[in-house]
């Protein structure tokens, strides 16, 4: 496999702020941030002016900027954890970048910072092989390959549109797993590339992720979100009682999915889009009122999108 080009110019770096005084955060990441345009989305909740230090190439984005954009009554789409998904819509560059302002860089195993941007390019520009697992990790990185038994005629691979990373430290443990065990923590670096079989179902966090925003990007979006949820990351107890009605529902929507089959017709990501909320609306919408204002969100969402894009193009 060829050496994988990281270009600047098609890359923006989607950062979530909770927090005003984002000094630290930026000065941790300048070694990685600093070769980068960033789109950084104010929480409309947080009222204080961001602080951010000099010499790196950024766009703010405040309340104002979304209100604006999508108007007062989509505003509610883009509230505490959600926000990062304005810096999705109004990015005009080929991939995005996702992260979250109380995130510190991790180091490999000889202490050198993780540049997770070229990893996550690298992954995105690389085949990914979902429909037969290698033994042997990523097949195309230096000094592996294919495994014995590996058919010849899927080693090329398909487009991979979507780099999912991990965390170390607070591993994203959900709320009982926290209670039983609140000492937990993830201390192992492994440095590895896998990808995900076809059909698997996976939980996936928003940040620490990567993706082709031309290939995937309409299929990135605010989608659920509980009553309770918040944006602060609270004790176990506190987070169990946000995410306990979230624990339940989990367990009647994993089947609901693993069933779910679309049309031929939905060769886009926003067809496939659109083919899933008229499908859970069908199945689960009577049944779950928290999961009819998904299918609002996501009908919502690619009107939005369409709009942004309109507007930009004219």
């Amino acid at each position: 496999m060829s050496q994988v080009t990281v270009d600047s110019n098609e890359i923006d770096i989607v950062i979530a702020a909770f927090r005003s005084d984002l000094t630290s955060f930026m000065e941790e990441w300048r070694p990685i941030f600093s070769r980068f345009h960033l789109i950084i989305v104010q929480d409309p909740d947080l009222k204080e002016e961001l602080k951010i230090p000099k010499d790196f190439n950024f766009d703010v984005y405040t309340k104002s900027d979304i209100d604006k954009l999508v108007g007062s009554f989509n505003a509610a789409m883009f509230s505490g954890y959600s926000c990062r998904y304005f810096g999705y819509l109004v990015s005009k560059r080929k991939y995005i970048v996702s992260i979250d302002d109380d995130c510190s860089p991790a180091k490999d195993n000889n202490g050198d910072l993780v540049d997770i941007v070229t990893q996550h390019i690298t992954n995105l520009k690389t085949p990914a092989t979902p429909f037969f697992f290698n033994t042997l990790y990523d097949p195309y990185r230096k000094g592996a390959d294919f495994v014995r038994g590996y058919p010849f005629g899927l080693r090329n691979g398909v487009a991979c549109v979507l780099s999912c990373g991990l965390w170390l430290n607070l591993a994203d443990y959900d709320a009982p797993t926290q209670s039983l065990k609140p000492e937990l923590r993830n201390s192992r670096y492994v440095d590895a590339v896998l990808t995900v079989p076809k059909s698997t179902m996976m939980p996936m966090s928003g940040i620490n992720i990567a993706f082709d925003r031309e290939m995937v990007g309409p299929a990135l979006l605010p989608a659920l979100k509980l009553a309770k949820e918040g944006k602060f990351r609270g004790s176990a107890i506190d987070s169990l009682k946000k995410e306990w009605e979230g624990v339940k529902l989990m367990e009647e929507l994993v089947p609901f999915f693993q069933s779910l089959k679309l049309s031929s017709d939905a060769v886009t990501a926003e067809g496939c889009v659109t083919e899933i909320a008229a499908t859970v609306k069908k199945g689960l919408g009577q049944s779950h009122p928290e999961l009819a204002n998904v299918v609002d969100n996501m009908v919502a969402w690619l009107k939005i999108g369409k709009e942004v894009r309109s507007s930009v193009s004219g």
